[in-house]
């Protein structure tokens, strides 16, 4: 199993420790554009094979793609971050370029990998995707909606007084501030509906804290946060890699589930060997299903700012 993360910044580096470290993959490809920095990230993780106990091979290399040859996952990471204040579909300009770049050079080389997008705006960056690559559309992935459901369980918890391994919940709808639409109608403490111990108020509350979970971070950091996408990024490639069949919110590409067609955006899926192996449409309550359509209308904005 190889896999490839392009851009070695601290999202993408926090991507190859986390599947080195649960040792499901013969080797990790890092690239990035900036001379000798992946290799010398490659080579501080490789530091630490012997002291967390995994026997993955890392490699760095210098923007050569023919070093990711025969990737089974590639992920792509690259792109400008956020900064305080800055919306994600605020990166359009810089990242549309950058990630039709990289994504052309991934399948050049590995035409029948399975692509994980992560570059912001994530699901106008995972539609780019699609229409540049030309793989099949199970086999294009777009992060958010697994990082943005830790964010709204670990909120959960919070409001709950419960350990997080008693919590269940899932983001859907678009990666962004006013997009994403945690659903509370399906939120669960060990099967148990959370309106159960938290009121109306306080889940309202728990909601806008998930939604700007993001904004949240790189105001106190200053950057977009590394470990909980790098951990997200994890997950993904370990339920594809394993042929898991796990369930994950992600951005996919729809013809027609939910009502929606032409865009990707975040719904649950399962994931397998062959990726996206089913999209899976649950009932949502009249607010949820407004506010997906709100955050559609929100995504095809966006994806009307690509140059195609």
């Amino acid at each position: 199993m190889k896999v490839t993360v392009v851009g070695a910044g601290a999202v993408g580096a926090s991507c190859a420790e986390y599947i080195a470290i649960k040792n499901f993959a013969s080797e990790v490809v890092l690239l990035d554009i900036k001379e000798g920095y992946a290799e010398g990230k490659a080579m501080d993780l490789m530091q630490c094979a012997s002291l967390n106990g995994f026997d993955t091979k890392i490699t760095g290399t210098t923007n050569d793609y023919a070093k990711t040859a025969g990737s089974n996952i590639c992920v792509i990471t690259s792109g400008i971050p956020r900064k305080p204040g800055m919306t994600r579909e605020e990166l359009i300009g810089i990242n549309a370029g950058i990630v039709k770049t990289v994504s052309e050079n991934l399948v050049k080389h590995s035409p029948e990998t399975v692509l994980i997008v992560v570059s912001n705006p994530m699901d106008t960056m995972t539609y780019l995707a699609h229409r540049v690559t030309g793989l099949a559309k199970h086999k294009i992935i777009g992060m958010g909606g697994a990082l943005d459901s830790a964010r709204f369980k670990y909120r959960l918890a919070e409001a709950l007084e419960a350990p997080i391994s008693d919590v269940d919940g899932m983001v859907i709808g678009g990666h962004s501030d006013v997009g994403m639409v945690p659903l509370i109608s399906h939120a669960t403490r060990n099967s148990i509906k959370v309106s159960e111990f938290i009121s109306q108020e306080r889940l309202e509350q728990v909601k806008e804290d998930t939604k700007v979970g993001g904004a949240t971070l790189t105001k106190l950091l200053g950057t977009s946060a590394w470990y909980a996408p790098g951990a997200a990024v994890s997950g993904l490639v370990q339920a594809i890699a394993c042929d898991q069949k796990k369930i994950f919110p992600c951005s996919t590409l729809l013809d027609g589930e939910y009502g929606l067609k032409d865009l990707c955006i975040g719904v649950p899926v399962v994931l397998g060997a062959k990726g996206i192996e089913r999209i899976v449409e649950i009932e949502l309550s009249t607010a949820e299903k407004e506010h997906l359509q709100r955050s559609a209308e929100g995504v095809q904005k966006t994806n009307g700012l690509l140059n195609l």
